[in-house]
């Protein structure tokens, strides 16, 4: 991986906190020179077009067929019966026959480049000139759990570290004030808090949560005088300091003492990142928020945009709102409420980042853990179920070859079967991006190199410009 390199702004606040004080300034300048620093600025491997990532996760299983992968043979072939082996429905009982289901939503072309949407996106439809739909998406796992965990981390069965830990790991952070990985949900999603964790990379690299409200980051305002909370903070990273000269390689103790200096920094940086006052009556009408709205999508997307411009390397916004996720197994309508909740935000992140050409630089992903069927046990089922052979995601942004379609499904939206694109090549193109060979950005533990895409993957260079 990249080599790392020292923070000046950092090492000149320590050093000055403590220069002609009793607080062991030598430990400090040691512990700055030989444990290095995880979170300093580095180069990528290579230039990368992105200098961040907004990563859109609609928790539950978004149905392929019915929003981003037109079927005009499910309409035709609608009832017919067919035969799969699919995880989903083998040993269940009620399931010994399976009938093909239509959409229930229209679509059409739209842009320059004609790509089509259903009716339950029509504000990211006006985006589609600049979104590389990937059509032949495909799994390892029809559970949410594991499904989820592979979406984030490459791995299915075990905990490993996310991918916004490994753009952190690689990349390091450009603004030490703020968190490097930072997610924002108002709830957590399948498999908790492994989606955001850093596993055996350094602690540093874990995803921060923030929470949509009132108060998106609890405890962030200081009780003490300034001064004197800098002058507590040195005497405490000097203690913790001379306590860790006896423990190199304890990276939980490293990374706990450079939380005290994080969340100094954020004292001064989060009230600023989140307080959209500063923001026009246009601006939010773009996201639609009302002003002094602190909770919904819209919200979050906006939070996004702003944190990606004071330097935050990874944002993931995770949708689980409270009209529930997208895991339709009742009833398809659902998605109504939940593409209504995201449409406009999502399209309104889009064009403000085109906007103030943030987007040149930006990489934006859209992604669920898997589709829906397109059948069911019988063919007027109200819901679908898990899908991992097929389901849509979509890039935009930096490096990205916008009004294009990668790969597709067969007639049907059964299977992946035109350059089809597994999670491990989805994260290779995501870290190409950033400018990073995702079998070269490695991590020794246990004896062994690991990466985020296993021993797996392959760039999707379709979709890159």
């Amino acid at each position: 991986m990249a080599g790392t390199g020292n923070t000046p702004d950092r090492r000149s606040m320590l050093q000055s906190v403590v220069a002609g004080s009793a607080l062991f300034p030598g430990i400090v300048q040691q512990l700055l020179a030989d444990s290095g620093d995880p979170l300093a600025a580095r180069q990528p491997q290579f230039p990368g077009r992105a200098k961040n990532i907004i990563f859109l996760f609609m928790t539950g299983g978004v149905s392929h067929v019915d929003t981003f992968d037109p079927k005009p043979a499910l309409n035709r072939d609608h009832g017919k019966e067919i035969k799969a082996d699919h995880p989903e429905i083998k040993d269940r009982p009620g399931y010994e026959r399976i009938f093909l289901k239509r959409p229930q939503w229209d679509f059409k072309r739209h842009g320059q480049c004609g790509t089509e949407v259903s009716s339950l996106f029509p504000n990211v439809a006006e985006c589609v000139d600049d979104i590389a739909m990937i059509r032949s998406m495909h799994t390892s796992h029809s559970n949410h759990y594991n499904a989820t965990l592979g979406m984030h981390t490459g791995s299915f069965a075990f905990a490993r570290p996310s991918l916004g830990s490994w753009v952190s790991y690689g990349l390091g952070t450009m603004n030490r004030n703020l968190p490097g990985f930072v997610v924002i949900a108002p709830k957590q999603t399948y498999a908790g808090t492994q989606v955001y964790a850093s596993d055996f990379l350094p602690g540093a690299h874990q995803g921060t949560v923030v929470v949509p409200g009132a108060t998106p980051v609890t405890n962030i305002a200081p009780r003490v005088p300034v001064d004197r909370q800098k002058m507590e903070l040195a005497a405490l990273r000097a203690m913790n300091a001379e306590h860790l000269q006896s423990r190199h390689n304890d990276s939980l103790l490293s990374a706990r003492m450079r939380s005290f200096e994080t969340a100094f920094g954020m004292q001064m940086a989060v009230p600023d990142a989140f307080d959209f006052g500063q923001e026009s009556e246009a601006t939010l009408s773009t996201y639609g928020l009302q002003r002094n709205q602190t909770t919904g999508f819209g919200w979050q997307c906006l939070a996004a945009r702003r944190l990606v411009e004071r330097g935050v390397r990874f944002v993931e916004l995770i949708d689980t709102g409270s009209s529930g996720n997208w895991d339709a197994h009742g009833d398809m309508m659902s998605h109504v409420s939940l593409a209504k909740n995201v449409d406009q935000p999502i399209a309104g992140l889009l064009k403000d980042l085109k906007r103030t050409g943030m987007l040149e630089d930006t990489l934006v992903v859209w992604t669920t853990e898997f589709g829906r069927t397109p059948f069911n046990n019988t063919a007027d089922a109200k819901g679908r179920e898990h899908h991992p052979w097929a389901f849509t995601s979509w890039l935009a942004g930096a490096g990205v070859k916008g009004g294009m379609v990668h790969g597709a499904t067969d007639e049907h939206g059964l299977r992946s079967v035109v350059r089809p694109v597994h999670v491990h090549d989805f994260h290779a193109t995501i870290l190409h991006l950033m400018g990073f060979d995702h079998e070269h950005l490695t991590y020794r533990h246990a004896g062994r190199d690991y990466r985020l895409t296993d021993i797996a993957g392959d760039v999707v260079t379709d979709v890159l410009t």
